[in-house]
C-alpha cells in the first residue's frame, strides 16, 4: 500500500523524469545534463530504494535510482581517466557504478517476478559500441509507457528465456537515441 505522502513523491518524481526525457529528446540536454540533472532530483527527493517491491511506481523508483547512479560513477570515472588522473581515482568511480550496476539487476528481477514475467518482451539491442553488442538488451514492459529496462546480467536473460519473454534477435532499443549516444 503506497501512502499519500510516498504517492505524492512519485508524482514529482515521474513529472521530473518524463521532464527530463522530453528536454532530452528535443535536444534541450546532452545524454550527461540528463544523468546529471536525475542524479541531483534523486538526491533532493531523498527517497532510498525500497526493500520491497509492492507497486509498478516502486519498481520503476528503484530501476531509476540505481540505474542513474551506476551511470553517472562511470560517467566520471571515464572523465578523470580521459583527464589522465591516477588510476587509483577512476578505479574508485568505476567500482561504485559497479555496484549500482548491480543493485539496479538485482532491483530489476525483483520487479520483473512481481510482475510475473506478463507483458514484456525482451530481446538483444543494437548498439554503437563493440564491448556491448550481443550483450545488452532491453526489457519493454508493453502495457506502461516509458517503461524499458537494459540490462547484461546473464542471471535475468536466462530467468527471461526461461519464462519465455526473451526473443533471441537483435532489434533497434525503442530509445535508441538516447542508448547510443556517448556522455
Amino acid at each position: 500500500m503506497i501512502s499519500s505522502k510516498e504517492e505524492s513523491k512519485f508524482d514529482k518524481f515521474f513529472n521530473h523524469r518524463d521532464a527530463l526525457i522530453m528536454k532530452f529528446k528535443i535536444g534541450d540536454i546532452s545524454k550527461r545534463e540528463y544523468i546529471m540533472e536525475n542524479v541531483e532530483f534523486i538526491e533532493k527527493l531523498n527517497v532510498k530504494p525500497f526493500k520491497n517491491i509492492d507497486s509498478f511506481e516502486k519498481g520503476m523508483y528503484n530501476y531509476q535510482y540505481y540505474n542513474m547512479l551506476a551511470k553517472y560513477y562511470y560517467m566520471e570515472a571515464k572523465h578523470l581517466k580521459d583527464k589522465g588522473e591516477p588510476v587509483k581515482y577512476y578505479q574508485s568511480f568505476l567500482d561504485e557504478g559497479y555496484y549500482y550496476y548491480g543493485e539496479k539487476d538485482k532491483s530489476t528481477l525483483k520487479f520483473l517476478k512481481f510482475l510475473k514475467f506478463k507483458n514484456m518482451e525482451a530481446y538483444y539491442i543494437n548498439v554503437n559500441s563493440d564491448s556491448l553488442q550481443g550483450k545488452l538488451y532491453e526489457i519493454n514492459l508493453k502495457e506502461f509507457d516509458k517503461a524499458i529496462f537494459h540490462s547484461k546480467s546473464f542471471k535475468i536473460l536466462d530467468i527471461l528465456k526461461k519464462e519465455k519473454v526473451f526473443q533471441n534477435d537483435s532489434r533497434k532499443s525503442i530509445i535508441d537515441e538516447y542508448v547510443n549516444v556517448k556522455y
